[in-house]
């Protein structure tokens, strides 16, 4: 109860602006329960007046009855329903944003080592569970009351059956929480399941051309079938404990109202009650037994869903599981494009590094290129420098400000990296260009596509710049996402910009082409590239050699071709690949 109570304050705080229908649904929800709580009274009346054949007072006391039920329906609708849906909704959307801003926080490692469907089930399905106890659970609670005045009804009729009927709610009430409890446990189990489900699925929607080239169809079905029949057994589990728990109440119910039968017997044997008020307390059976029992049982089961999903979402938002990025509070407010590397050491885990005692500068207006095998540092430089991850130690310089005391918008408000693989967003071309700026207009979107070669490619489109490009952009090929990826680089006009084999997929034309967009761009900004054919950095102010974690050499193209045995060799091995 605590734990719902410390959950609820928690959610509410996302939830005050709408405290004026939150107040409404309250109101109504109580005056609900006191309408309840008078009904059984009325009701146990009528059937007097009915046995008593006192026709005056049934159609007085149905009369009441009938308007008592009118304002029920009345405030069901204008007071419970309206208010309900506008603090549910409003109150789910705020957490939902929020926890969307948070999910983009989390470090880059934590983001890797989970499943994109954890995420997203936290960001909708859990959401979407909080909101609902404030909709059935004071739904819930407007019935228990509702038929707790069914027991004060009995409790004024008769103290023996009240008894009986406080004995029957106590036992049935341990039943349920005990099923309850067992059925949380295995729904959190349950919910875990869900998530790597989850997760394969969006790999499977977002890998299928991977997996079809890869002929991996069969071994990624059996992954997704083990994980499937793995949650459908915790979802098994929970409906065996349901059918047991639900024969026992079920059970006990019948041999209660049989008890209870032969408690109206005695009484009315002894005349201590009349055929009539025993007919009017056996009615009460349904209310009690029933209807009672199974909203106590429906309130705890939303408790304890509400609690899981409290604890799930709150581990994002109170930074309570996953580490969030870190990022100082020092802003700079001119960035010329200098940065440096001071003794950087990195490695992804803890056993092997990455970058071994890294250490560079590059200047203001600079073209550097950076070569080396797969796997010697490259992109981790660009991550790093992006501060993607956070380095082991030494230090990362911009303006000779250290990285970590900047703030975010001073380094990723600086800095464009353009991926051998960009990621597309399932927007129009336009739309994906504006997410880098929002005012973007007409004139600086046509002239960023024309600079990236992609006009041509946009005015043969039958919706041009508002076409949609579909999930991960599957309408364009390799080359035209590095183009679009490129455009977006033009249009966000940093001071640093960093291809990461960013032509790899381009024909030799469009290559030329980019390449004397590229080289336009020297001396007004820092440009930063990764290459996988040299032939794109041969003009480079200078070209960073890695090996191994390590800077091999450094020079110009010329340079490192007369005196560097490494680099010679990877120089020969593209032009074999060309011949």
């Amino acid at each position: 109860m605590k734990e719902t109570f410390t959950n609820i304050k928690k959610v509410y705080q996302y939830g005050k602006e709408y405290k004026k229908n939150l107040i409404m649904l309250i109101l109504g929800t109580l005056s609900g329960a006191i309408v309840g709580v008078v009904l059984p009274l009325l009701t146990a009346k009528q059937i007097v007046y009915f046995t008593s054949d006192t026709v005056e007072q049934v159609i007085g006391v149905s009369l009441v009855i009938l308007l008592v039920q009118a304002y029920r329906a009345f405030a069901a609708l204008f007071f419970v329903r309206r208010n309900s849906q506008r603090f549910r909704r409003g109150t789910m959307k705020n957490i939902q944003i929020e926890l969307g801003k948070e999910v983009l926080k989390i470090s880059q490692t934590d983001m890797d080592s989970n499943s994109s469907g954890m995420f997203i089930q936290r960001v909708t399905n859990d959401t979407e569970k909080i909101s609902d106890f404030f909709w059935e659970g004071l739904n819930s609670l407007r019935n228990i009351l509702a038929n707790v005045g069914s027991l004060f009804a009995i409790f004024i009729i008769n103290f023996q059956a009240f008894l009986y009927y406080l004995f029957v709610s106590i036992v049935l009430t341990l039943i349920h929480i005990i099923k309850t409890n067992k059925y949380g446990k295995k729904d959190r189990e349950y919910r875990d399941k869900t998530e790597n489900v989850s997760g394969l699925i969006g790999e499977l929607v977002r890998g299928t051309r991977d997996i079809k080239m890869l002929n991996a169809k069969s071994s990624f079905m059996t992954t997704l079938e083990q994980n499937i029949d793995m949650q459908n057994q915790k979802r098994f589990e929970m409906a065996g404990i349901n059918a047991k728990y639900t024969y026992i109440i079920d059970t006990l119910k019948a041999i209660f109202e049989f008890g209870l039968i032969l408690l109206l017997v005695l009484l009315i044997k002894n005349n201590i009650i009349s055929v009539a008020i025993a007919i009017a307390l056996f009615n009460y059976k349904s209310g009690i037994m029933t209807i009672l029992m199974e909203k106590v049982s429906k309130l705890m089961e939303l408790a304890k869903n509400f609690n899981i999903s409290c604890d799930r979402v709150f581990s994002i938002l109170d930074n309570k599981t996953f580490e969030k990025e870190k990022f100082g509070n020092k802003h700079l407010e001119k960035v010329y494009g200098n940065f440096e590397f001071k003794n950087v050491n990195f490695g992804y885990d803890e056993e092997k590094l990455i970058l071994d005692n890294i250490n560079f500068k590059i200047n203001s207006g600079e073209m550097v290129g950076f070569v080396g095998k797969s796997g010697a540092g490259k992109t981790t430089i660009f991550n790093l420098l992006c501060k993607m991850y956070s380095i082991k130690s030494g230090e990362i310089l911009i303006e000779d400000e250290n990285i970590n005391e900047l703030d975010e918008q001073s380094i990723r408000g600086n800095i464009t990296i353009i991926s051998q693989n960009p990621y597309v967003f399932n927007l129009s071309i336009r739309d994906n260009l504006k997410l880098v700026k929002e005012e973007l207009i007409e004139e600086e979107m046509r002239e960023a596509c024309r600079i990236a070669c992609l006009d041509d490619f946009i005015e043969s489109l039958p919706n041009k710049y508002d076409t949609i490009l579909g999930e991960g952009g599957v309408i364009l090929s390799g080359g035209q996402k590095q183009r679009l990826a490129i455009a977006r680089a033009f249009v966000q006009k940093t001071k640093i910009i960093l291809f990461d084999e960013a032509t790899s997929s381009l024909d030799n034309e469009t290559q030329a082409k980019i390449q004397k967009a590229i080289s336009n761009l020297k001396d007004e900004y820092t440009i930063l590239i990764i290459a996988h054919r040299l032939s794109t950095i041969v003009n480079c102010d200078k070209i960073m050699l890695l090996e191994e974690g390590k800077i091999n050499d450094t020079g110009t193209h010329e340079e490192l071709l007369s005196r560097n045995n490494l680099y010679q060799k990877l120089y020969q091995t593209e032009i074999l690949q060309q011949t």
